[in-house]
């Protein structure tokens, strides 16, 4: 089955990078020979651990498992031919969202993320199915507020994702968020501080990427919000779903400042 999009979190120390001359995996360890032209009997091997997590995600749109440029979404309604022309799609899947989360569920990949690209009805019955399919594996977001997301929990996610709600109007609203603790708990809260380069600087983007924050992703903001949330999930979105690669100045920020 063709997996159209798994996005990868990993976590490995400088020292574990993959040796060149490694010549076994054992789990994920690795032993590697030395260059040493010493007897085999006098080889002491190097063992190293490297900690890989994949982060699958279901992206659904209007009911239908995509993966688009997130940035070409639009907050108008998309029967108009202005948002219609303007959205960029590089894949829909003709399978449900449920099949895919049965599919994470047999392959054991935990923590993944269900994004309703939308409000309508339609995507919210796809993105139930898949937490159906996957009880406790999944995150959700896309229109989480502090009245929803206890349902979703208990329709099976393993915890919601919120940005517009909190980033609200350009600006963090600690009321909203300690509302959203309040109801479902620091544990079951992942912040999504994905972002956009403004004035040299990433600042947070709101309403389907659309909207600059007065929030900027830094040491600061990190630090401050790690103490209200369980998880960040940080999309580079000047290149998310471009074929550009990965972020590497955002990617360099994250792993510095990240708590």
């Amino acid at each position: 089955m063709k997996l159209p999009f798994i996005r990868l979190s990993s976590t490995i120390e400088p020292s574990s990078l993959l040796h060149p001359f490694a010549s076994k995996i054992d789990g994920f360890g690795l032993q590697i020979p030395t260059r040493s032209t010493a007897k085999p009997s006098h080889v002491r091997p190097f063992s190293i651990q490297c900690s890989v997590r994949f982060r699958p995600c279901i992206d659904i749109h209007k009911g239908k498992v995509k993966q688009i440029v997130g940035s070409t979404l639009s907050d108008s309604k998309e029967g108009g031919s202005s948002s219609s022309a303007a959205l960029v799609t590089n894949f829909e899947s003709d399978k449900p969202s449920a099949e895919y989360a049965r599919l994470y569920k047999d392959d054991g990949l935990f923590g993944g993320h269900v994004i309703m690209l939308g409000a309508d009805p339609l995507s919210r019955n796809a993105a139930v199915e898949a937490l159906h399919a996957f009880p406790g594996g999944l995150q959700v977001g896309g229109g989480i507020n502090s009245d929803n997301a206890l349902s979703y929990i208990e329709e099976g996610a393993s915890h919601v994702i919120v940005t517009s709600y909190v980033f609200n109007n350009g600006q963090m609203d600690l009321d909203r968020l300690r509302d959203l603790i309040r109801v479902v708990g620091k544990q079951r809260l992942v912040l999504d501080l994905s972002c956009r380069k403004k004035e040299g600087r990433y600042a947070i983007v709101t309403d389907r990427w659309q909207k600059f924050s007065d929030v900027y992703v830094d040491e600061q903001t990190l630090e401050f919000l790690a103490a209200y949330a369980d998880e960040f999930l940080v999309h580079g979105v000047d290149v998310e779903g471009k074929k550009l690669g990965i972020d590497e100045e955002l990617v360099s920020l994250l792993g510095s400042y990240s708590p």
